[in-house]
């Protein structure tokens, strides 16, 4: 049996899930957790409700991908790393260099280390986690799925700030939204259960979780969307303040310095 690896590197976690093709069924799933951080787990779940979980360093992301493979042939779920033909991986940030999902070389590894300052906690998280199946797993593609690709199709009106065009002449200083995966995917989930023509459709999807976003979904593409720059911006969030007045930073400065 085939199988492919779906990666989701965090700044301090590891998520992964290892499927089988052609069903696409799950076969183990789980994460490294507190990467870089004391007290660090590993866990593995299985199919058939069986799991595993160790405290184990983490010191980074590329032990995290040891540790994985190892687990795999340790408790069965492949006999040899070849059965494993590809490994997908979320990537917060492709600016404008990603327009779609690609395969990652060495070349397009490089661009998203580069991207590193518009997200500076994620990129260099997955760029590590890449390099290290790049090296753990030799021939077997890496492809790079981006949260901000969905958003490419936004017109100018909606992705351009306010402020002098120059800012994004020089810095691509724009609104590049995120969740982008997410919203792809229940853009074309919505239409297939409404079996409904996806170009037909007009749709207000809402992600919701720790992080938030909502996104206006038109002709099938990304409209417009509340998250800006960075994914700091929009609703509010579990961790995130989501829009604030700027002059409101000022008034609570000056207010503070004054107590």
């Amino acid at each position: 049996m085939k199988k492919v690896l779906a990666i989701n590197s965090g700044s301090s976690s590891f998520k992964y899930k290892l499927f089988g093709l052609p069903d696409e069924t799950v076969l183990a799933e789980g994460l490294g957790d507190r990467i870089g951080l004391a007290g660090s787990t590993f866990e593995m779940k299985f199919g058939n409700g069986q799991k595993y979980c160790e405290e184990v360093a983490l010191p980074d992301q590329e032990t995290a991908v040891k540790i994985l493979l190892d687990w795999l042939k340790k408790y069965d779920v492949v006999n040899d790393l070849t059965e494993i033909v590809g490994v997908g991986h979320r990537i917060v940030s492709g600016g404008e260099e990603f327009t779609d999902s690609a395969i990652i070389d060495e070349k397009n590894l490089q661009k998203i280390f580069d991207l590193t300052d518009y997200a500076p906690l994620h990129n260099p998280a997955e760029g590590r986690g890449i390099k290290a199946f790049m090296n753990l797993l030799p021939g077997v593609p890496q492809v790079g799925v981006f949260d901000t690709s969905f958003h490419q199709t936004m017109d100018e009106v909606h992705y351009l700030y306010s402020v002098p065009f120059e800012y994004y002449e020089k810095y691509k200083a724009r609104k590049y939204g995120a969740h982008g995966t997410s919203v792809r995917y229940v853009a074309n989930r919505t239409a297939e259960l409404l079996h409904r023509d996806l170009s037909d459709l007009k749709m207000i999807i809402c992600h919701l979780g720790s992080g938030a976003s909502i996104t206006a979904v038109k002709d099938g593409k990304s409209f417009d969307t509340s998250m800006g720059f960075s994914p700091l911006a929009g609703v509010t969030m579990g961790t995130r303040s989501g829009g604030v007045d700027a002059s409101l930073i000022q008034f609570l400065t000056v207010s503070y310095t004054h107590l």
